[in-house]
């Protein structure tokens, strides 16, 4: 219902009382158009109305459709701006659009890491007081859904880059934006983001690119809906007994009566216990110390929380973090709140959206060690879990049943891509892959359904070789990989291989990835690298945009000498010297071992005394390969590869 009343108020904010003419959400005021190509624009207005469009002194007409639809094509512009387009419906109807620019306009799509804000990034306070720039406007598609192609958006609005405003911006997109916007400054950018963290590829194509019948995707859709409508019913029924809006405040004391709260497990997130919510709710449960124990503090670790947090121990505040959903939290508790015997803990959680409560995962679907888990130790003492099942009492929240569309088929492209259509572009970038590499076999089939949907997009906008930037899963320590197998080296070959389709690029960032956490926070040079393969692809620059990139092997005796293509530029390591890390290799009985690997020219030999006949070849083939080191002298990483194909 917020999302209607939002796309109301929208509409009133640039209609006459009583307009007849709709125009989508991208054409509002502030807007940037893609220049030098055809500029259509579209909307609804009264049947068979008479309508007129007139931009920088162009001029056209058409008559709007049985239905109301309406379509015209502008002649191409050249970058410039402030510009009005205005949209007349007979003699008194219009609708007047200001401040527009003619720029670049880059759709940002994929899950977190694209999504991940400037306010939580590396830098983010220089950024945001920096964000002085007029020619950088960004607009938020706000996640929603549907189970078939929407014409129009479900919200949103363009904004220009301000201290005021840009630390919701994606902080990728940002960063890339203000590299394209140092480059030539007469040139406005403007950013799409059309994100959901958490989301599988499968979630942003087509039907037609997934191969779906029709028929198929209506049972499954009549399926989503029942269960829907089920989980709707259980949380209602959940929250029907708890009163909404209670006063809090005495929920962390010490002596308050918690005999009826309900109990839930910890770690996990609400919603897999039956709590289809976001908003505000409390978690207690209690530890024992000794005398001595107490007297000396302990460390409270709480896992981690999405997405904020207050912690009391005995009443006492002990620490808390605002919109960290991704943190583990270890709180120092002193002597002054502590007793022995029985200690009480409190946890007010703040969750805004996707999953919600005490947690050991990120939402996007990676995993952490034990011992970030919920535990107390005390100091000098070892670590004791914490209770499995805690007290439970939500305060004031608000049912929602969207967390799990970001899993389904085409449900994201239905309503977040579709009707950006056919706004004109100037390319896509894309970070996305992490929820696709639990398993190998998964990771393995992305190469197809990558590639399906760049083409799909392409088709979409009927450009086919609009140009397609991507960020390649960077290293993380996932759990997931063993000493033979690696979902997430896999996923990034499947990104690799795509890299055959024209107009595309890839973003390497393994050396600058967090092995503990699945958003690494240096999103500036993700930005400028991805600009510098724009420059390349879509700016027609000459210049080295990528780091070293296999082309072939050549084995001899006990070596085996690589060749990379290097686009120009020199083989180095990453720290200096000519000995790199991160290369293995294996013999017919196909075991690897790790292998001694020196520079030498255009190539690097590599070879390991435990493989006698070396067969194959790999590097950086983990999920975390910080380790490896091979890059280019401009600094930018060689991309993992492998010679086999044995997986």
């Amino acid at each position: 219902m917020k999302r209607h009343f939002a796309l109301l108020g929208v509409l009133l904010a640039i209609s006459p009382a009583h307009a007849e003419i709709n125009l989508p959400l991208l054409f509002t005021d502030g807007a940037v158009v893609q220049r030098d190509r055809p500029l259509p624009v579209w909307g609804w207005a009264t049947p068979g109305a008479r309508i007129e469009v007139g931009f920088d002194g162009a001029q056209a007409t058409t008559v709007a459709g049985g239905d109301g639809a309406w379509r015209i094509e502008l002649p191409a512009h050249a970058a410039g701006g402030p510009y009005v387009l205005t949209v007349r419906e007979g003699k008194d109807e219009v609708v007047t659009v200001r401040d527009v620019l003619i720029g670049d306009v880059w759709l940002a799509s994929g899950q977190s890491n694209m999504e991940w804000p400037v306010a939580q990034a590396q830098g983010a306070e220089q950024l945001i007081a920096s964000a002085h720039d007029a020619g950088i406007r960004h607009f938020k598609v706000p996640k929603s859904w549907s189970g078939e192609p929407e014409a129009r958006l479900a919200g949103g609005e363009w904004r220009t880059a301000s201290p005021q405003t840009v630390a919701e911006f994606s902080a990728v997109a940002y960063s890339f934006a203000r590299e394209l916007r140092a480059r030539d400054r007469d040139v406005p950018i403007g950013i799409i983001d059309s994100t959901w963290g958490g989301s599988r590829i499968e979630a942003w194509m087509d039907a037609e690119s997934l191969g779906v019948e029709p028929a198929a995707m209506a049972a499954k859709m009549h399926e989503v809906r029942a269960a829907e409508d089920r989980a709707l019913a259980e949380a209602r029924a959940r929250l029907a007994r708890w009163p909404a809006n209670p006063d809090d405040a005495s929920w962390k004391d010490v002596d308050l009566d918690d005999g009826d709260w309900d109990t839930i497990p910890v770690p996990g997130l609400w919603e897999a216990a039956g709590y289809k919510m976001d908003g505000v709710a409390w978690y207690r449960t209690s530890f024992e110390l000794s005398a001595a124990e107490a007297a000396k503090g302990v460390t409270l670790g709480l896992g981690m929380i999405d997405d904020s947090d207050d912690t009391w121990v005995n009443g006492i505040r002990v620490g808390g973090l605002s919109n960290r959903w991704d943190a583990p939290r270890e709180y120092r508790v002193g002597p002054e709140a502590l007793r022995a015997g029985t200690n009480h803990i409190a946890v007010r959680v703040t969750d805004t959206g996707g999953g919600g409560g005490i947690h050991d995962t990120h939402s996007d679907s990676d995993r952490h060690a034990e011992s970030d888990l919920p535990y107390v130790q005390p100091l000098g003492g070892s670590r004791r879990a914490l209770p499995g099942q805690w007290k439970f009492r939500p305060a004031a929240v608000t049912v929602v049943v969207d967390d799990d569309k970001n899993q389904i088929e085409t449900l994201l492209f239905n309503r977040m891509i579709h009707p950006l259509q056919p706004y004109p572009l100037g390319g896509f970038l894309w970070y996305q892959g992490e929820a696709n590499a639990n398993t190998v076999a998964e990771a393995h089939r992305y190469r197809d359904q990558f590639a399906s949907l760049i083409r799909g997009w392409r088709a979409d906008w009927a450009q086919p070789d609009l140009p397609f930037l991507w960020v390649q899963l960077a290293s993380f320590r996932s759990g997931a990989d063993t000493a033979s197998e690696s979902p997430w080296s896999v996923l990034r070959e499947s990104q690799s291989a795509t890299l055959g389709l024209p107009g595309t690029a890839q973003v390497v960032t393994i050396d600058i990835g967090d092995p503990d956490d699945i958003h690494p926070r240096n999103k500036q040079e993700v930005g400028r690298r991805m600009a510098l393969a724009a420059r390349h692809v879509a700016y027609g620059e000459s210049l080295v945009y990528s780091g070293p990139v296999y082309r072939a092997v050549q084995f001899d005796g006990r070596n085996a000498r690589i060749a990379f293509d290097t686009q120009g530029s020199t083989l180095a390591v990453r720290g200096g010297g000519q000995s790199v890390q991160g290369f293995e290799v294996a013999g017919d009985d196909r075991s690897f071992h790790p292998a001694q690997a020196t520079i030498e020219g255009d190539g690097v030999v590599v070879s390991s005394e435990a493989v006698a006949q070396p067969k194959a070849v790999r590097y950086a083939w983990r999920d975390n390969p910080e380790d490896a080191d091979l890059a280019n002298r401009e600094g930018l990483p060689a991309s993992p590869f492998r010679t086999d194909d044995w997986q």
